[in-house]
């Protein structure tokens, strides 16, 4: 089941059913008139939203439209909780080798999270507002979506409690980030609103790719049209989502419609130049990890971060090249410096 959240109908917009080919939708406020009441009641309404799946597979669907990426939400436009983890340990180890910064043993057996803003997030098409001064980068990520989980509630139980899989675009303002921590009170000016993709999935629509708690397909990450990435996200992965959402349970409840973030997809490979997709590398998710790569080889970093007009990509496709939880594409709008 394909879910999606259409700007129409107010702040928190109207859900849709989508296709799984993505080309036609259906409302369904009969049943819920959002995602997050979906959520909310997700036992009762789960059930009757696949119905609706099924009859828009098999043609007996009434009432739908055309599917257009560019008029969604993200399927959240807004979220009771935006938890982002960093559970490939190795893109942590380059961002933190930039820093001159050590590499804790505890990083391979606890999960790094930060508490990210929700109170609103931007649409898979819309642009970054951001200066350019400030370093702006994207980071290709995984997230899920939780049903209600109580506190202390254990991994395997965790399991259980994921409801929806999504992309997301972090956006991460790289210049900014070091005098932040240096406060040692965490991110916030510096993680500015981020970007999900125009449609979440139920784990089952993912098939054999989702095993483990981990979506084991590649990413597609384009810069200005240019392939930057393809990292596979079940690769590399230290920590499970169920492990991720544990963590974040450890010592509170999570509401339903609570979104848990994988951190950037990073896969390890062999220095700068075995790792760029030009040379035969699976690439990058972010421009932080090349600029990373760029210091410890050559001296400088030479890759920039994104600049005005600039577009990024990000999309994950199935084995048989079905586009699966539609695209992430935004435009650096800069704001004057």
């Amino acid at each position: 089941m394909k879910l999606a959240t259409l700007k129409a109908g107010g702040r928190d917009g109207t859900l849709v059913v989508v296709s799984r080919d993505l080309t036609r939708c259906q409302t369904v406020s009969d049943i819920a008139p959002t995602l997050q009441a979906a959520l909310d009641d997700w036992d009762s309404c789960a059930p009757r939203l696949r119905e609706v799946a099924e009859a828009i597979e098999s043609g007996h669907a009434r009432h739908t439209v055309a599917f257009d990426p560019t008029a969604c939400h993200s399927p959240l436009p807004r979220a009771y909780q935006w938890a982002d983890g960093s559970a490939y340990v190795n893109h942590v180890e380059l961002v933190r080798k930039a820093r001159g910064a050590e590499m804790p043993a505890s990083f391979y057996t606890d999960p790094l999270m930060y508490q990210g803003g929700s109170d609103s997030f931007i649409g898979p098409c819309d642009a970054i507002v951001a200066k350019q001064s400030w370093g702006i980068d994207f980071e290709a990520e995984v997230a899920v979506v939780t049903g209600d989980v109580a506190q202390g509630t254990s991994p395997e139980d965790c399991s259980r409690a994921i409801r929806l899989v999504m992309l997301v675009n972090d956006v991460s303002l790289r210049h900014l980030i070091p005098a932040e921590l240096a406060k040692g009170f965490g991110f916030f000016q510096s993680k500015p609103a981020s970007a999900f993709s125009p449609v979440a999935v139920t784990p089952d629509e993912l098939g054999t790719a989702w095993h483990e708690d981990k979506l084991h397909l590649p990413l597609y990450i384009h810069v200005n049209g240019t392939p930057f990435g393809r990292p596979n996200a079940g690769v590399d992965m230290t920590f499970s989502f169920s492990r991720l959402i544990a963590h974040a349970a450890a010592t509170r409840d999570l509401e339903a419609g609570s979104i848990i973030g994988s951190g950037t997809v990073s896969n390890k490979q062999g220095g700068l130049w075995g790792s760029k997709i030009e040379h035969g590398g699976v690439g990058y998710a972010c421009i932080a990890e090349v600029r990373t790569y760029e210091m410890i080889e050559q001296a400088e970093a030479v890759t920039p971060f994104l600049r005005d007009g600039d577009v990024v990509e990000i999309g994950m496709y199935d084995g048989e090249g079905r586009n699966l939880f539609g695209t992430i594409r935004n435009r650096v709008q800069a704001l004057p410096e």
